[in-house]
């Protein structure tokens, strides 16, 4: 668990609450690296729409592939993906 203070999801107002629905929207939960971002809004929004470039985009590694490498770095890591 982070030791970072994180804004819970019920408390989320503004930009972040738009950053938490637009999460939920896509994968039904929001995920704890963008809880843990949650206290910079504005650093969390490029931060998705970086990450949203980065994995979504077309590249010579479709998506899934770019996702599984993404979650056995994590692994490795000892990170939650």
């Amino acid at each position: 668990m982070a030791w970072i203070q994180q804004v819970p999801t019920d408390e989320a107002t503004g930009e972040l609450e738009k950053i938490y629905t637009a999460a939920k929207g896509r994968s039904g939960d929001v995920a704890h690296i963008i809880t843990v971002m949650s206290q910079r809004p504005r650093v969390l929004s490029t931060f998705m729409r970086f990450y949203v470039q980065l994995m979504k985009s077309e590249t010579t590694l479709p998506s899934r592939e770019k996702e599984l490498l993404a979650t056995v770095t994590s692994e490795v890591n000892g990170c939650f993906y």
